[in-house]
């Protein structure tokens, strides 16, 4: 093996190198460009997952009839265009359209409203659907893996790249063996070998590795460190859920009711001061006001839907029978092993509800679990780190918030008179402690408890 051939060779996998990673490069700008013109077309199956797989399943009877076909269902037997306004407004399609009104008794559970589809994504989401497959029994399993009827797929250009990735590897692997070989058998020929050129890729390593042993040993530790960190950090995201809005069947502006009109929340929550839920105001507490106040333009549509829920006539003041129950979506939603009451936190500890809902006055749509930065940001919030609805949330606001600022006694609500008075008698030591601060803390009171919140 002469110095010719190796110098032939060299440049050779060195071009061979830079040829793959410029292919690489273009592979990838015309992929960013296709995503880039993908971006005009509605994409069907992700507004399929976002609206309707938590219902409806392409091929499969869910809590909703199966949606395969719907379309072409719909084009021969509805009223034109009647399969637009069912999406948005069903109660209005079953009212205008028989076919619809047949439709909307197949199911006991009334369907979601959804007015921000437009017609081109409707469409786009139907058309989805009918390009589903027909499951046989041998992708049965395929048909209900995922919420949409539909296993994950994985995507082609992930696939591609990972493919590329490897050959990569595999080539430059490849290209070095090469050029390790050559150089051991020239150095062999020149008798300039020194024996170390004859050892695996493995050999070398160890022996690398023993060589600089604290570097390897720190670097060994940082990494183990890091995946352990990735790790609990992705367990503690697990079930984290902020800035979840759901739609719902009528849509409610806050702003508009708290806000502008100043109503006070406890007049449609009424409970929330004796109860341990806040309580859903019920269509008879609506019609109080809207009886009188009948809307314009978008309003008007909105509180026709009370109309509908209470059975009553606006033309004529009457009530002339039973209405349509009006479905909420729920928005927050705690474990079953966990107890919260609202009447101890809103009565006995005063926090205002803006602490956990954010700032009523202000929001248009529906109340949402809101992020615990926006809470922070609300004039009057305990500062909090933890994520929303969270166990660490609660504890931490236990730890800040106070049930009393001063001694017990100045509550003068008789809620703690019994342990003021057992402080006084029994621990007056601990009680100053707990008043270093000049007030009385949750967490001082048994706050941490696991069995304050947990059954």
């Amino acid at each position: 093996m002469n110095k010719s051939f190796y110098k032939t060779i060299k440049p050779t996998a060195v071009f061979l190198s830079w040829f793959f990673v410029v292919s690489i490069i273009a592979f990838g700008s015309s992929s960013f460009s296709q995503e880039e013109e993908g971006q005009v077309k509605i994409d069907g199956k992700s507004l399929f997952k976002s609206k309707c797989s938590s219902c409806h399943q392409p091929h499969k009877d869910g809590t909703g009839p199966k949606l395969f076909g719907a379309k072409n269902k719909w084009e021969e037997n509805a009223m034109e265009g009647s399969i637009y306004l069912w999406v948005n407004n069903w109660q209005a399609a079953a009212a205008k359209d028989p076919y619809a009104q047949s439709v909307s008794e197949l199911k006991p559970s009334a369907m979601n409203p959804f007015p921000e589809l437009s017609k081109a994504q409707i469409d786009a989401i139907l058309d989805w659907v009918d390009e589903q497959p027909v499951p046989t029994k041998s992708n049965d399993s395929l048909a209900n893996a995922g919420p949409g009827g539909e296993e994950e797929e994985e995507s082609g250009n992930s696939l591609i790249w990972i493919l590329l990735g490897v050959s990569f590897i595999v080539i430059i692997l490849s290209v070095g063996g090469v050029r390790r070989q050559l150089s051991i058998s020239l150095k062999e020929k020149e008798g300039t070998g020194d024996g170390k050129d004859k050892l695996t890729y493995t050999q070398e390593l160890k022996a690398l590795a023993w060589k600089y042993r604290l570097q390897t040993g720190l670097i060994s530790l940082v990494v183990v460190l890091s995946i352990i960190v990735y790790l609990f950090q992705t367990l503690y995201g697990i079930g984290v859920v902020e800035g979840y809005q759901p739609s719902q069947p009528i849509a409610f502006p806050h702003s508009v009711h708290a806000g502008k009109n100043g109503i006070d929340c406890k007049y449609c929550h009424n409970s929330v001061m004796k109860s341990k839920t806040a309580g859903i105001p019920t269509v008879n507490v609506c019609m109080n006001c809207h009886k009188q106040i009948q809307g314009e333009d978008e309003a008007k549509k909105e509180i026709s839907k009370i109309y509908n829920a209470a059975g009553f006539d606006p033309t004529s003041l009457y009530s002339p029978g039973k209405g349509q129950p009006i479905v909420w979506n729920k928005v927050h939603s705690l474990p079953d092993h966990v107890y919260f009451n609202h009447s101890q936190h809103v009565v006995v500890g005063g926090i205002d509800c803006k602490q956990c809902h954010g700032d009523m006055t202000k929001m248009t749509e529906t109340a949402k679990v809101w992020p615990v930065k926006e809470l922070n940001e609300i004039e009057g919030n305990i500062k909090l780190t933890k994520p929303t609805l969270t166990m660490g949330w609660c504890i931490e606001c236990h730890d800040k918030k106070e049930v009393s600022k001063g001694s017990l006694d100045t509550k003068k609500d008789g809620y703690y008179d019994e342990i003021h008075r057992r402080l006084l008698n029994n621990d007056k030591e601990l009680y100053k402690k707990y008043l270093k601060d000049n007030k009385v803390s949750v967490k001082e009171l048994g706050g941490w408890e696991c069995g304050k919140c947990h059954y």
